[in-house]
């Protein structure tokens, strides 16, 4: 019916509105600021070495260091033999995946999502131990891709259309971001066969400092175990199925940069746009947006014989619409 063809006509052109004003949640400052952390040059404290534990499989580091201000910071070196950097980086993106080996995540929900950027706004609800109640986090995500390897930002985001309420606690103040690369394997092929991730993390979660630090201590190496096994099925499951989840999908939706881009970039010089590239895995992605609303109005203009929508204004609106979709972000 006629308020069908409408209806996908609105939706459509609401989704973009929505795209639009989700892509400033992240923005390059964010890419700069963990560039730096990668590197070690962010002016921070020192980190002081915390842990050091492998399996057959994974090996992993840890570091803590306390600003004079802001909650306890967490650095982490994991190396994941046999994947790649690219499973890794979906596996760490997939909220959908993740409750079967972070028993943690209690509930997620995408608010916001940007076909152009891949950037999204993601509500979280982690459950904690008996000491501490459920904690909600509203957080905004982004991933830029150099050379094969991907820096991931997440961080705590406002967001207007989800209320604050009085439980769960919402989480503010959080920062959770990696660096994604292929590296050797540790047995000597020389092949690069394994990945290396890089973490740093921080949040307020509104409990004092000393108490959330000693139990990220007690409970460090235990929540870090999990991911290994949980990785292999993922890798298994992955195999196996021909679609993705929808943040798995998500994932594969990111901005492209080159080394010299990124080097500007941390040295404040002009930046060249032609080195940026919203880019997607699947060559469909990049197109879906603008299919759907063109889609929408062209079976919108064919069901319509008469009246104030022409169809010579709906075919230009939807050129109007495409166009905006090709423009750089």
């Amino acid at each position: 019916s006629l308020s069908i063809y409408i209806y996908i006509y609105v939706c459509s052109t609401s989704r973009s509105v929505v795209n639009e004003g989700c892509s400033s949640a992240i923005t390059e400052e964010d890419l700069k600021h963990l560039c730096q952390l990668v590197e070690m040059r962010d002016g921070g404290p020192t980190w002081m070495h915390m842990m050091d534990r492998s399996t057959p499989n994974m090996s992993y580091q840890a570091w803590r260091r306390d600003p004079k201000t802001g909650p306890p910071q967490y650095r982490s070196r994991t190396v994941f033999e046999n994947a790649t950097a690219r499973i890794v980086r979906d596996f760490f993106w997939d909220d959908e995946y993740r409750p079967k080996w972070d028993d943690m995540l209690a509930y997620s929900a995408t608010i916001e999502e940007c076909s152009t950027t891949g950037t999204m706004v993601v509500q979280w609800i982690r459950k904690f131990p008996f000491f501490c109640s459920d904690r909600e986090y509203i957080i905004g995500r982004r991933i830029w891709e150099v050379d094969g390897s991907y820096y991931c930002v997440t961080k705590g985001v406002t967001c207007a259309s989800v209320p604050r309420r009085n439980k769960p606690r919402r989480v503010d103040l959080y920062y959770s971001s990696w660096y994604i690369r292929a590296v050797e394997s540790r047995r000597g092929s020389g092949q690069l066969t394994a990945c290396e991730v890089l973490l740093f993390h921080h949040e307020d979660m509104g409990i004092p400092w000393e108490i959330a630090k000693l139990g990220v201590r007690q409970g460090m190496w235990g929540t870090v175990k999990k991911i290994e096994p949980g990785l292999c099925a993922y890798q298994k499951e992955r195999e196996s199925l021909a679609s993705l989840s929808q943040s798995a999908y998500m994932a594969q939706v990111n901005t492209k940069i080159s080394m010299e881009y990124l080097i500007s970039l941390e040295s404040n010089e002009d930046l060249s746009r032609s080195d940026v590239d919203s880019t997607s895995e699947n060559p469909l992605a990049q197109n879906i947006s603008r299919a759907l609303i063109y889609g929408g109005l062209i079976v919108l203009a064919c069901s319509l014989d008469h009246g104030a929508l022409s169809k010579t204004f709906i075919f230009g609106m939807g050129r109007k619409l495409t166009d905006r979709g090709n423009r750089p972000s």
